[in-house]
Order: structure tokens, then C-alpha cells, then sequence
């Protein structure tokens, strides 16, 4: 199936399910979750084949700027939905699904160079998995942690919009957000440990960047996660330090590879 077809079809799914999420919760519609979720799943299944057949090739994998950024939100949904088969996070599909939809977007209309990593370097490959597993946990972890932010100061000033009556109880969004943080942490330890084993040299100059802001924001969620169990953050406070440690985080990754493969034009 052409690349063209199976984008035009992701973006015509993903732009549907947004449609019906964001009209259920203006109240325009009934909530029609399985629906989205469907539309969703779906897409993601299109999504995928278009990432098999442009990302995957003879040669191996290829990770550049924007083959990672389709690879990442295909992952964001798919957790999304996983998440949403037992937490209440469906109002994250009003920007899983854009973002996607953005992503697949980009990759068709800007060209950027090639940076395969063979299927046979197996080390690398299992470093570069759990890496974009990662990111994609932290997304999804940012997005709650700013619809989090946005509930709290929203109850605070006593202002109770459609929006934040949509929205689970404070406790339930606490308790999704921490537990992305803990599974999210997780997987990155992993990813810098399997990178400190199998990629050559991380803090070599094309490799320094990444490595010191995916340690920096390692440190950043864990001291959230010690607040959080020693002196209670919870609310602004646990959205403010997730926010800054998923920026960290983005800009060590996406800063990087811009630098590198848009700007000078570097393949690996």
C-alpha cells in the first residue's frame, strides 16, 4: 500500500476521533468512547504500516528527525489507549491524535537525512527502543501534568468550567500522572544503561547533549518522586517539576537532532 494512501487515511482517522472527542466534550454529543477508541486503534494500525514501510527498510531502521518523531506519537497513541483501557485518561486524545496527524504531516512535507541503525546491532536498537518508549511515556506525562495544572488553578479560583467538569477527580489525575512518572523513569534508566553499554561513546560530541539533559531529567523525576513520598508534593507543585523534567528531557532529544541532522545536515 502507498505511503501516500496510508498517511491520507492516518490523518482522516485521527482527525475523526479528535472531532468526536472534542464535540462530546463541549456536550455537543453524547461521549462515544469506544468510538474514538476505535477510530483510534484503527488509525494506529495505518499508522504503523506507514511507519513500516518509510521508516523500515533493507538496511535497517531509519531514526532521523522526523522518522522519530512519526515512531514516537505512533507509540503515544498506542499507550494512550492502553492506559485508557483502565484510567479515566480519554481527554488525552484531543492531543495524542493531533499530534500524530502533525507528525505524519511533517514527515511527508520536509525530507531530512537518512540515519540507519542496522537490524543486526541489536544493543543499539534495544538502546534506542526503550529510549523513544521513554519520551513517548513523558509526552503522554506532560500532557496530564499541564491538564493537571490547569484543573488545580481552575478549583482554586473556584471556576468551574465545561472543561474541568469533564475531567476525573484531582486524586485519580494525581495518580495516572505518577504512575507514567514511575514506568516513564523506569524505562529511561534503561535506556541510559543500555546505551552506556552498547553505543561507543555517549558523551561524544554528537552523543553529549542528549546524555546530559536525559540525566539532568533523570535527577528531576527522581527528586518529584522522593517529594512526592516525603513531603507530599502533589497538585502544581508534582505538574510544575514533571513539566520541567519533560522538557528537559525533549530538548536534550529533539535539540539534539535538529542541531545535528537539520542544521548540519548530519545523517548519524
Amino acid at each position: 500500500m502507498g505511503t501516500l494512501i496510508l498517511a491520507v487515511t492516518s490523518l482522516f482517522l485521527y482527525s475523526v476521533g479528535t472531532a468526536l472527542q472534542a464535540l462530546s466534550f463541549r456536550g455537543k454529543i453524547q461521549p462515544h468512547v469506544v468510538v474514538t477508541n476505535v477510530l483510534g486503534a484503527l488509525a494506529l494500525i495505518s499508522h504503523g504500516l506507514l511507519i513500516a514501510e518509510s521508516t523500515l527498510n533493507e538496511d535497517g531502521l531509519d531514526v532521523g528527525f522526523f522518522q522519530s518523531a512519526v515512531l514516537i506519537s505512533w507509540l503515544i497513541v498506542a499507550l494512550q489507549l492502553a492506559f485508557n483501557l483502565r484510567k479515566p485518561v480519554q481527554t488525552l486524545t484531543l492531543g495524542t491524535y493531533p499530534l500524530a496527524g502533525l507528525t505524519i504531516l511533517l514527515s511527508l512535507a520536509t525530507p531530512t537525512p537518512s540515519h540507519v541503525i542496522a537490524e543486526d546491532n541489536y544493543g543499539v536498537l534495544s538502546h534506542i527502543v526503550l529510549s523513544i518508549t521513554a519520551y513517548s511515556l513523558f509526552t503522554l506525562a506532560a500532557a496530564q501534568a499541564g491538564i493537571l495544572y490547569f484543573q488545580n488553578r481552575q478549583l482554586k479560583h473556584n471556576y468551574n468550567s465545561l472543561f474541568v467538569r469533564n475531567l476525573p477527580p484531582l486524586q485519580t489525575m494525581e495518580s495516572v500522572l505518577f504512575e507514567m512518572v514511575w514506568a516513564g523513569v523506569v524505562l529511561l534508566v534503561l535506556a541510559i544503561v543500555t546505551g552506556a553499554v552498547f553505543v561507543d561513546d555517549l558523551f561524544a560530541q554528537k552523543l553529549a547533549h542528549k546524555t546530559v539533559f536525559s540525566l539532568i531529567s533523570l535527577a528531576v523525576f527522581v527528586a518529584l518522586l522522593v517529594g512526592r513520598y516525603t513531603r507530599g508534593w502533589r497538585g502544581i507543585t508534582a505538574s510544575r517539576w514533571t513539566l520541567a523534567g519533560c522538557a528537559l528531557l525533549m530538548l536534550g532529544f529533539y535539540g539534539s537532532k535538529f542541531v545535528v541532522e537539520l542544521l548540519f545536515h548530519q545523517a548519524g
